[in-house]
């Protein structure tokens, strides 16, 4: 793409000039462009700390998506909540997992994305600004173009998209708080997360819905989204989700998967920047369990 510098620009350094043009992409990915030699000016690599004079033009290459190789279209069923020309937003059942990696390097949901929306190929990770894990169900966004997705990167880095989950817990939770506790690496289980003390900061926020004798069904919204972030630190409260593989202990009754679903998501359309939100009913499993524990609970009043 050609980039006129703006007269307003002289004096600034190249990233700054860019990032103020380019408002579409994020200051990391221009620099990363301008650190490979995409930026150019009459065929002279330019470097980021170069002062502009205003009125240049330069030449700017973006660098593809090094893992794009890895996502191959492939027709996967996708629940699809809305749709329009920026956004995506996608119902994902238990068991899906979201991007290619170890292990799983095809039937992911980019896969099935890039089948329903060849475009995407254009846009780095297939659009996917956040996860969910492979056993966690629920809503998740999209964005179908650069702008959009560095608009709700953006809203995530900000902690202005409400992101709200129904959690089953083991034991018997008689309130709701909150939990400020920074997540990394586990120090032995490399697999796993922990609560330590150099990871990064992570805040969940829980409020008790249904109290079902030795298990507690919650609302957790997160206000941070570190990896396993719910699941981590529920257990690390002592109240770990039912059938968690990793973080359970094989606490609570049987379930076949981590009881946790993304049932609410909240943002700001990154175009009209109308304030839109979205639910998602429990899936049959999670609501079949609850019922279960329902019957149980009231077989043990009576």
């Amino acid at each position: 793409m050609i980039v006129d510098i703006a007269p307003a620009c002289a004096g600034m350094r190249l990233d700054q000039a860019l990032a103020r043009l380019l408002p579409e992409h994020s200051r990391s990915r221009i620099r990363t462009w301008i650190d490979a030699g995409r930026v150019t000016l009459a065929g002279a690599v330019l470097d980021a700390t170069r002062r502009v004079d205003g009125g240049e033009r330069v030449v700017v290459t973006p660098l593809p998506d090094p893992r794009a190789a890895e996502f191959v279209p492939q027709c996967i069923p996708l629940a699809i909540v809305h749709e329009d020309a920026a956004l995506l937003v996608i119902d994902k059942p238990a068991g899906l997992v979201v991007h290619p990696g170890s292990g799983n390097w095809d039937g992911t949901l980019a896969n099935a994305l890039l089948h329903h929306a060849p475009a995407l190929a254009s846009v780095a990770r297939a659009g996917i600004v956040h996860r969910l894990d492979k056993d966690t169900s629920g809503l998740l966004v999209v964005a179908k173009t650069a702008i959009a997705q560095t608009s709700l990167v953006r809203q995530l880095q900000a902690r202005s998209v409400h992101r709200e989950y129904l959690a089953l817990a083991t034991g018997d939770i008689a309130r709701g708080g909150i939990v400020d506790a920074p997540i990394g690496r586990h120090p032995v289980k490399r697999t796993s997360m922990a609560v330590v003390r150099t990871g990064k900061p992570a805040i969940t926020r829980y409020e008790v819905r249904e109290r079902l004798g030795d298990c507690t069904l919650l609302s957790c919204r997160l206000e941070t989204g570190r990896t396993h972030q719910i699941r981590v630190h529920l257990a690390a409260l002592g109240h770990p989700l039912v059938g968690d593989p990793a973080y359970g202990r094989g606490r609570g009754p049987k379930f076949q998967r981590q009881a946790l679903h993304a049932w609410r998501l909240a943002l700001d359309h990154p175009i009209s920047h109308q304030h839109m939100q979205w639910e998602s009913p429990l899936p049959d499993d999670f609501a079949g369990l609850l019922n279960l524990l329902r019957q149980r609970a009231s077989a043990q009043r009576a």
